[in-house]
């Protein structure tokens, strides 16, 4: 198996690349080539080191003819300007989301073999519109109604991909990711960004502020649960996919409030202490028109699940990631030396 993943150096895509490296195959076929193209290098030199791995750094429209010089076996496409970067500049997101897509689409499409396909939307797919309120619980037959630029690009873009799979040219697989928390590193440029930086940054000993009210709810996954699912839809039998449209992957729904409430339980008041609110309307609109409760039996019917708890979220954060745990006082309660 060839395998191309956009995106391939940023968080998930390094992410579902040691995924595939320590599997070693997909679709009971053995892992030959990864070729991970992003506009950064790869940050974890684990993935250079291993033979089976190449990289292509820049612009992934203009990278086009040279990652098409030979066929890809499966494209996993999570390339994306995140939320608030395309409500800030309208045109980037045109650019980055749509224009790329339908491009890299064509690409596939002119390609000896139909590859299979995933491509990584969005529940910003989802909102609440005037004519068509947003159902308490989003379930897999409601109707997107988007209400941010992402949301719409993520929208087409899982047409474009239904479409292209109906006339035969790919194999296409569109899955919509939960807000994924909790992410290390640096702070993105999305709407959602907090909902890792509320608990990434005090665990640092960094200050960190809360723009939404306590009581938000929201719909969240975490790393090894997302990767898991994109997984399970790009290797599911056709029949099993229940259709061509988007399967919502599954949430854990939670409130802003009880995921403060869970790092204070594990990291002690220290952490929360790191926390101030500083309202954002900006913020606050844009997370409170996504859904915060899924009903999913397309992906229940994969084996996916919704993780268990916030509390559980956290430690794997902690589990992967000790090193980024650098509040002493959280280190002590959590075991960690030093």
């Amino acid at each position: 198996m060839n395998i191309l993943i956009t995106g391939g150096t940023g968080f998930l895509g390094s992410r579902l690349a040691q995924a595939l490296l320590a599997r070693g195959h997909f679709q009971g076929q053995p892992l030959k080539r990864l070729m991970l193209a992003d506009l950064f290098p790869p940050r974890d030199d684990r993935l250079t080191r291993d033979p089976r791995v190449d990289c292509l750094t820049g612009d992934l429209q203009a990278n086009l003819p040279a990652l098409f010089a030979q066929p890809w076996d499966a494209v996993f496409h999570l390339a994306s300007a995140v939320s608030a970067e395309c409500e800030a500049d309208f045109d980037l997101g045109l650019r980055a989301n749509l224009d790329t897509t339908r491009s890299l689409l064509d690409a596939c499409r002119a390609s000896a073999t139909a590859p299979v396909f995933f491509f990584a939307s969005s529940v910003a797919v989802f909102g609440n519109d005037p004519g068509l309120p947003l159902p308490a619980v989003v379930r897999d037959d409601t109707l997107p109604t988007p209400q941010s630029s992402y949301g719409i690009h993520k929208l087409i873009c899982e047409q474009l991909v239904a479409d292209y799979t109906r006339k035969g040219f790919i194999d296409g697989r569109a899955a919509r990711l939960m807000t994924v928390s909790v992410r290390p590193g640096r702070p993105n440029g999305a709407a959602s960004g907090f909902l890792s930086g509320l608990l990434r940054e005090p665990l640092a000993g960094l200050p960190s502020h809360n723009p939404v009210p306590l009581d938000t709810p929201v719909a969240l996954s975490s790393p090894a649960n997302t990767v898991a699912g994109i997984l399970a839809v790009a290797e599911a039998p056709r029949d099993a996919l229940g259709g061509r449209t988007a399967i919502n992957l599954p949430a854990l729904s939670v409130r802003v409030g009880d995921m403060i409430d869970a790092l204070g339980a594990l990291a002690g008041p220290e952490a929360v202490a790191l926390i101030s609110h500083q309202p954002d309307a900006a913020i606050a609109r844009i997370v409170a028109g996504w859904p915060a409760r899924f009903e999913s039996p397309r992906a229940a019917a994969l084996g996916l699940r919704a993780d268990p708890d916030f509390a559980a979220v956290l430690r794997q954060y902690v589990n992967d990631h000790p090193d980024a745990v650098t509040l002493p006082a959280a280190r002590r309660r959590l075991g960690l030396p030093g």
